[in-house]
């Protein structure tokens, strides 16, 4: 698929990511579930799906007919980055045939030594058709991104890193800073909990916008629901 017609797929529309960790109630081993997740996203209008491994994204594209943005949480010992860090999970992802492949873009050390832009010169030597989304944390992270010629920029990791700041809920002015200085299309994502929350951020001028933990982290969300109940004392 072209970029244009990802784009064109993707603008103003809604990106649901569907993962599950090892550590979480709804990870298992043979997988099964996060398809099911991504059949209801698909029902319920979603453009796209974000998937972790390459067994859900191939088990949701046997069921589920929409774009897939891939990746692949890998920690490795001398690496703070985990989300595609090495050329390993890159060629997974491009066998899996992802329509576009999301690699973090931050100030975390790598275990290879590189810097983010140099991986992403590699990735587009080897593969040069290849969509990368890059999943960033700061403002600084996005135009070195857009600078190493990324295709999409993602505001996954914002609060992730030493130089990013957490906010509780979504950070609308890291989405309204790279907007005002960024020509590549921005990808919103983290810690949007609510409709009204990710109506906002494609106001500020985000392409489309990408939710997962309110939509497929029951965990989650019962946690917050039960933090606010407990406010009552």
């Amino acid at each position: 698929m072209t970029k244009e017609k990802l784009l064109e797929i993707f603008k103003n529309g809604l990106i649901v990511s569907c993962q599950a960790l090892p550590h979480e109630p709804l990870y298992r081993e043979e997988g099964g579930v996060m398809p099911l997740f991504a059949k209801a996203a698909e029902e319920a209008g979603a453009v796209g799906i974000r998937a972790n491994s390459v067994r859900d994204i191939l088990q949701i594209k046997a069921l589920v007919g929409l774009p897939i943005i891939g990746l692949i949480k890998q920690n490795y010992p001398n690496s703070e980055a985990y989300i595609t860090p090495t050329m390993l999970e890159v060629e997974a992802l491009v066998e899996a045939g992802c329509e576009a492949i999301a690699v973090e873009f931050t100030s975390h050390t790598r275990e290879d030594k590189q810097s983010p832009s140099a991986f992403i010169a590699q990735i587009k030597e080897r593969y040069p058709d290849v969509l990368i989304m890059a999943d960033c944390a700061t403002l600084q992270d996005a135009c070195a991104a857009e600078a190493a010629g990324v295709d999409f920029l993602g505001t996954t990791m914002g609060g992730y890193t030493p130089d990013s700041m957490m906010t509780d809920g979504p950070n609308f002015e890291l989405v309204k800073q790279i907007t005002a200085v960024c020509k590549a299309p921005v990808f919103a994502e983290g810690r949007i909990h609510s409709p009204e929350q990710a109506r906002k951020m494609l106001e500020l001028g985000a392409h489309c916008v990408i939710v997962g933990g309110a939509i497929t982290r029951p965990r989650e969300i019962t946690d917050r629901f039960v933090r606010e109940i407990k406010k009552i004392g």
